[in-house]
């Protein structure tokens, strides 16, 4: 680490705060020699914990520069061990949660860029929007976006993570997940949440159900297949939740899948698989639905989309 890169990072810790201008200086410092090394990464944890109100510039800077130092670092890179895992969640988690917004897009962020992530760093990770919502307070509840529900930078989150590379199945949603999504709904029931929240909701389970994820992350050449599949016209699910999906979850998806060749796929047996409510998958929906009293308007929805997608009613358990 150079003394330029240290001194301009600790003035930052001495003033709580940092100007667009010694940004510039430290991402061209941290990269001088292509690469950022273990004593820069931390200068710029510390760093972060003392501003008071890091700008824009800074989150983007922080989240660019410690995501491509953690992926990036050991072999084979794109795949976090779980040493390095720990070691993240540790560094963010001294106080006992995630703090700062940049924190957490970090971890989001990791999820992102990541072929493989392991299991307890994505669970940290989803269990701080969980709580931020539960408890509202958290680093998705700071300044503007105060208040009660699901706000629209946690679904913006959420969507990011659920259909990361380095998420349980990547491009899918996993029970896990799919759980996950049901317990946040319950909890902010009855609260102001964003219009975007229902459509997660119901795009997210209704992947669960009707998609391709499976026990295990698809390689890239059958998430290929898979995409192009989903962007043809009258396929099914894939139709479906093509149109649904944002444009975060494109560039995931893109960034992923690259080009498939649809003259290689049988769209006709995955549109007919893909659009089949299996016995099991029903069963697991009927618990969720009888965990609360009634149907809500976001269970309602989910069931209109499952019969749209299938072609037969879905009865929930009397």
């Amino acid at each position: 680490m150079t003394m330029q890169f240290s001194d301009i990072a600790s003035q930052a810790v001495a003033d709580g705060r940092i100007a667009p201008e010694e940004i510039q200086v430290l991402r061209e410092l941290g990269w001088a020699d292509g690469q950022m090394d273990p004593d820069e990464a931390e200068t710029l944890f510390v760093a972060n914990d003392a501003l008071v109100e890091p700008n824009r510039e800074w989150c983007d800077f922080f989240v660019e520069a410690l995501s491509n130092f953690i992926v990036h670092t050991v072999e084979p890179h794109g795949y976090v061990d779980q040493e390095m895992g720990d070691e993240l969640a540790y560094r963010i988690d001294r106080d006992g949660r995630v703090d700062s917004l940049a924190e957490l897009e970090l971890l989001v962020r990791v999820l992102e860029i990541s072929t493989s992530v392991p299991v307890s760093l994505r669970s940290y990770t989803l269990q701080q929007i969980e709580a931020a919502i539960e408890h509202g307070e958290g680093p998705t509840r700071h300044g503007e976006l105060a208040g009660s529900g699901i706000n629209a930078a946690e679904v913006a989150l959420l969507r990011r993570m659920i259909f990361a590379p380095g998420s349980e199945g990547a491009a899918t949603v996993c029970q896990t997940e799919a759980e996950l999504l049901f317990r946040l709904k319950d909890a902010a029931l009855y609260e102001p949440n964003a219009p975007e929240w229902q459509e997660l909701f119901v795009q997210g389970v209704g992947n669960f159900l009707l998609g391709f994820a499976g026990p295990e992350a698809l390689s890239a050449e059958r998430a290929a297949e898979l995409e192009a599949f989903m962007n043809a016209e009258g396929a099914g699910i894939g139709g479906f939740l093509s149109r649904m999906v944002t444009s975060d979850v494109e560039d995931s998806f893109g960034s992923l899948l690259g080009d498939a060749d649809p003259d290689s796929f049988d769209w006709q047996a995955e549109a007919q698989a893909g659009a089949e409510l299996e016995p099991a998958e029903a069963d697991w929906l009927r618990d969720q639905l009888d965990a609360d009293e009634e149907l809500d308007d976001y269970e309602k929805a989910l069931i209109v989309f499952i019969d749209a997608e299938t072609g037969e009613s879905f009865v929930p358990r009397p």
